[in-house]
């Protein structure tokens, strides 16, 4: 029998998050988490003779930001509406001269800045951590940008608007939220674990610098669009490929009460779902997330420990809706066939499409190396085999 959709894409998108069955499971592409490298958009355009001018979405990641020609090619059934940086903020791209190589630098509104080197022009890393050799009375002194600077938010309303009420789409929010990652691009990642145990006041410090940043940023922006979103995503890496960063303990001591305090003001301001994201082994962190009060984790890391996709959706299905998973994003995706593609994606989306509580997309973005021909056995299977049976 022939499949058939019955459904608009924002149906299916808020039927599937409310734990009911759509008519298949929602697809996604274009978000800061979901999105697709410039090197891969180049090949995949010239592949489905798509023309474009590649816009850049997240100079860090270094992600395009996709046509509708290639979304309606893909069959995505999201929209992505993003806030903007206060109009005071300078974010211009620098080209500098270091160490005998140029870089291509951005210096983020904390003072993070972030380099791609020109001969090898893939991605940003941190460069700079301002507050590295910071004390806890250089936090009180520090320049922390505005979260609530209505420039942010000029002219979100209308675009936001124009997708809810001109498309069929589910309108998605960009990345928000970012409470505890930002305190470690401003300090180093190394010297931020030891202050975790040696300095947890000064830890407690910087979490609350940022959880104020955000808290003033939504405060603007339920304001102008909490009525208008269907999902809200907000996220920090608290895991990697083998399990937690840090011990749970230090987690529930002195990030989740911000972390909670965040998605519960969320919550109380819109009835969007709060995506959160986290890569990584993040299994033994679920249950505070879920304590928390997000409904969607993202982006389902299959291939790291103990994230097995069926076992997730035993042990979390009733209670959480995942987002990702769609393909061993290592392994498979880059250096499979197309066949292999297809093989991994329907394995995974058999096991997390039951009972609804399931959008598809890979496992983050799509890098730069994966093949054209792999980025459409993605897409095609999973709308192929993510349609529902009349009888489920």
């Amino acid at each position: 029998m022939a499949k058939r959709e019955t459904l608009t894409p924002r149906e299916r998108v808020l039927k599937a998050l409310n734990h009911e069955i759509p008519d298949r499971v929602p697809i996604d592409l274009g978000g800061n988490q979901s999105g697709i490298h410039r090197n891969a958009y180049r090949k995949l355009i010239a592949y489905l003779g798509i023309p474009d001018e590649i816009t850049i979405m997240d100079p860090v990641q270094q992600l395009a930001a996709p046509c509708e020609s290639v979304l309606e090619r893909l069959r995505v059934d999201t929209r992505y509406v993003r806030a903007g940086a206060a109009s005071s903020w300078r974010g211009a791209i620098v080209k500098t001269e270091r160490n005998g190589r140029v870089w291509h630098d951005l210096v983020d509104e904390f003072g993070v800045r972030w380099s791609m080197p020109d001969d090898s022009p893939n991605y940003m890393d941190i460069t700079l951590h301002p507050l590295a050799n910071a004390s806890l009375s250089d936090l009180r002194n520090y320049p922390w940008p505005k979260g609530d600077d209505p420039t942010r938010f000029k002219g979100l309303r209308e675009r936001a608007l124009q997708l809810k009420q001109n498309t069929p789409y589910a309108v998605v929010s960009g990345i928000s939220g970012v409470v505890y990652e930002t305190c470690w691009y401003l300090r180093g990642l190394e010297q931020w674990f030891c202050d975790l145990m040696t300095q947890p006041q000064f830890c407690e410090a910087m979490l609350d610098q940022t959880l104020k940043f955000w808290l003033d940023w939504f405060r603007l922006f339920l304001d102008e669009v909490g009525d208008v979103v269907d999902v809200i995503m907000i996220g920090d890496d608290i895991a990697g490929q083998n399990g937690p960063l840090f011990r749970p303990e230090l987690y529930q001591r002195l990030v989740k009460p911000r972390h909670m305090r965040l998605v519960q003001y969320i919550r109380s301001r819109t009835p969007a779902r709060i995506w959160y994201h986290t890569c990584g082994s993040c299994r033994d962190f679920i249950p505070d997330l879920i304590d928390n009060g997000i409904h969607i984790l993202n982006p389902v890391q299959i291939s790291a420990r103990n994230m097995d996709p069926s076992d997730l959706k035993r042990a979390y299905g009733r209670e959480l809706s995942f987002w990702g998973g769609g393909c061993d994003a290592q392994h498979v995706l880059p250096c499979g066939t197309p066949d292999e593609v297809a093989a991994n994606v329907r394995h995974n989306v058999r096991a997390l499409m039951p009972g609804g509580g399931y959008v598809f997309n890979n496992v983050h973005n799509i890098q730069g190396e994966v093949p054209p021909e792999n980025i459409i056995a993605l897409f095609d299977t999973a709308w192929d085999c993510g349609f529902y049976s009349a009888t489920e």
